[in-house]
């Protein structure tokens, strides 16, 4: 097998659909299909699953994935005249093997670049001209990376504004179990954050408690976030940590029974180990003039839970680890 294929695998899915794998050498992986640019597995070096993908999932057009980590573009959610989460993850993209040049690691080998372009049949529904270049990248520890840049390439003159989410779906082990004094899954670094409740008509509050739990729906778009999230998962003493950059919101959704059964390609009890944590640009929309770029960035890894210490602050164990020893 060439180096060259051994950490970049282009082949077809389900479907038929054209999808690429993207592997490194301790055996983590990741796969992409080109329908929806959209993330569908990230493995660990152990083969084990870390994105959440419904059993029900409608790999045929014009249908969206249910999971992995769809791309919301132009629109998150209903908050516009588009389709839900806009159309970006409906659309075929292409592989863009001449993308200009981008200031990340060199040493990735196993990256992808796929770029989606205004096609006649958007610019009916949203008449403007646009170039959104993906990078993923899976690096050799294992993290997953997704660097989106939009480019405004109107030639009318006009500038355009848009909302964004990475809608990433973390598998978990089963979110409505409690322990005695805690979740078994939780939230930290959103304490104390004001957030919309889509519950309640968007309603702004101010996040309570040490860490976010989980005992019934949930759908907030928590504002000014920090860089760095973490998702902990109890039961299989792994923590998710979650790092963005151009991405000031973050959205936390699960649709808990009485939702889940009214979403036809989501089991019934799926919801149970599946939750989202989205990197976004919702509540002040971005604004691009043409010839501007935007650029939004995140990053995944999956580690033990011992790595914090069991401390409800993912912060000083993620900087300890970020200027190393002391």
């Amino acid at each position: 097998m060439s180096e060259e294929t051994k950490y970049v695998e282009l082949c077809k899915g389900i479907n038929g659909l054209d999808k690429i794998i993207l592997r490194e050498v301790r055996g983590c992986s990741a796969e992409v299909y080109l329908y929806g640019g959209h993330v569908t597995s990230w493995k660990n070096e152990h083969g084990e699953e870390l994105l959440f993908v419904s059993s029900k999932a409608i790999f045929k057009p014009p249908k969206a994935i249910r999971g992995g980590i769809p791309i919301c573009f132009p629109q998150f959610s209903n908050l516009g005249s588009l389709e839900p989460h806009g159309f970006a993850r409906t659309r075929f993209w292409s592989i863009d093997n001449d993308p200009p040049p981008f200031p990340t690691n060199s040493s990735n080998k196993a990256f992808i670049d796929l770029i989606l372009k205004h096609s006649e049949e958007d610019v009916k529904i949203w008449p403007h001209r646009y170039e959104f270049r993906l990078r993923i990248t899976l690096g050799p520890g294992g993290d997953l990376m997704l660097t989106s840049r939009i480019r405004n390439t109107n030639i009318d003159g006009k500038s355009f504004t848009f909302t964004f989410a990475y809608h990433t779906y973390f598998h978990v082990t089963d979110i409505s179990h409690m322990l005695v004094l805690s979740s078994e899954v939780r939230v930290e670094g959103l304490e104390t954050l004001d957030y919309l409740d889509n519950l309640k008509n968007r309603e702004r509050f101010t996040e309570q408690g040490d860490a976010i739990v989980f005992e019934s729906e949930v759908d907030k778009v928590y504002l000014r976030t920090p860089t760095k999230i973490a998702v902990l998962d109890h039961e299989r003493k792994r923590t998710f940590e979650l790092r963005k950059d151009g991405l000031p919101d973050a959205v936390v959704w699960n649709p808990w029974d009485k939702k889940a059964k009214t979403i036809p390609d989501l089991g019934d009890d799926e919801y149970k180990h599946m939750l989202c944590v989205e990197a976004a640009c919702v509540e002040k929309p971005i604004t691009l003039k043409p010839g501007e770029e935007w650029r939004g960035r995140q990053e995944l890894s999956a580690v033990p839970s011992s790595y914090c210490s069991g401390q409800l602050n993912p912060e000083s164990a993620i900087l300890r680890e970020d200027i190393g020893p002391a």
